[in-house]
């Protein structure tokens, strides 16, 4: 039977997510704003949760209507089955999120939504379920435009850029489905050289291993889908079994990092570790703007240090000049690929930009800026400069 879903990624990422989800199977597949809306059946959820490298989840659409009050979305919510899908004994939680809508509170609308699946369960069952806002079993999401609503239950649990290891964090980790989606962008290919030079946690190093060795992102983690009354556990052991035997071993790879702060060199090693990919990348402790290149060409895709505390834009407004000295000094016959969330700040680096992705960073706007270092091309002439 087929089934309706949604997978909200980071904004600027719909058409990859699209396609990878159409590789996966999914048929019906449509990018909208924030998101692929797709359907198929539950093994094709299953493979999506497991296989994809930048889906945020994935969402089972299983009620959808008009409303014109809190009271119409609550007849809406209650009419669900939810007990085919739970028990009471799972603990919930209620996400909204609105665009256009007339209601004044959707804090009132999640509580309306609560009261609606608890009176579901009271009814067939005599008993309430308990709700948990900090680890719930099951987690109900609710869409609201001008005048329709749809539920839907989460198949995901946690989202799906919690891979299951990365303990050590820095202060302001880039996602790892982020970081895939640049990769993507990138045009890197398993085989090509890849660096980091301002590797912060790993996680460009260790997303692209796993890509490298054909790893699938979900295999150190469980879903929420797992949960579920009508869960197939045997359709789901045989697309892990499939993934597991597909699995390359760890080995050397073209892949390297650095940073020029020792704890941040630390903490990549920890997670590389973590990850059992140690072997796998070059990782030492090194300046950007003095190293030198590991190949004659290849990717290098970074999230640098961007202002947003008083004080650092002054400060990285002297760095982002050197930046553009180094890449004409050390890494001609390379791609390099900058995230940024200021765009002035790129603009110092004193290089033509060849292409510009805007993506968001969570809430935060940002653009990847491409740099195609071949000698000679990117130097602005002088009328340019003036």
């Amino acid at each position: 039977m087929s089934e309706s879903f949604f997978s909200p990624c980071p904004r600027g990422l719909e058409p990859m997510l699209a396609e990878e989800l159409t590789a996966l199977g999914a048929r019906d597949v449509e990018a909208t704003h924030g998101g692929v809306g797709f359907s198929g059946d539950w093994q094709t959820c299953y493979r999506a949760n497991l296989e994809s490298r930048i889906a945020t989840r994935v969402m089972w659409r299983l009620a959808q209507g008009r409303y014109q009050s809190e009271e119409d979305i609550y007849r809406l919510a209650y009419g669900a089955t939810w007990a085919k899908w739970f028990t009471v004994d799972d603990t919930i939680r209620i996400y909204v999120t609105a665009k256009q809508s007339p209601l004044r509170s959707l804090e009132f609308v999640t509580l309306k939504i609560k009261d609606a699946v608890c009176d579901h369960f009271r009814t067939v069952t005599g008993k309430r379920p308990s709700v948990d806002t900090a680890n719930p079993a099951v987690r109900i999401h609710a869409f609201l435009t001008r005048d329709r609503v749809t539920l839907y239950l989460d198949t995901s649990g946690e989202p799906l850029y919690k891979r299951g290891y990365k303990p050590a964090a820095v202060e302001a980790p880039l996602k790892e489905n982020l970081a895939a989606g640049i990769l993507r962008i990138s045009g890197w290919q398993p085989g090509e050289a890849l660096i980091d030079p301002m590797c912060g946690s790993g996680t460009f190093l260790i997303e692209a291993a796993q890509i490298a060795l054909d790893i699938a992102p979900g295999l150190g983690r469980s879903f929420a889908f797992e949960r579920f009354r009508h869960f197939d556990g045997a359709a789901w052991a045989a697309i892990r079994k499939a993934a597991e035997v597909r699995r390359k071993s760890p080995r050397p790879l073209r892949i390297y990092g650095s940073d020029v702060v020792g704890e941040q060199v630390r903490r990549s090693r920890v997670n590389l570790q973590a990850a059992g990919l140690a072997d796998c990348v070059t990782l030492d402790r090194a300046d950007f703007l003095a190293r030198e290149a590991p190949a004659a060409e290849g990717v290098m895709v970074t999230n640098p240090p961007y202002g947003v505390r008083i004080g650092e834009a002054e400060e990285l407004a002297a760095l982002y000049p050197q930046f553009g000295d180094a890449l004409k000094k050390h890494w001609s016959g390379w791609r390099c690929y900058f995230l940024s969330a200021d765009p002035a700040l790129p603009k110092l680096i004193g290089l033509k930009a060849s292409k510009r992705t805007p993506l968001f960073n969570g809430a935060l706007e940002c653009r990847v800026f491409e740099y195609k270092m071949i000698a000679g091309s990117n130097r602005r002439k002088p009328a340019e400069e003036a």
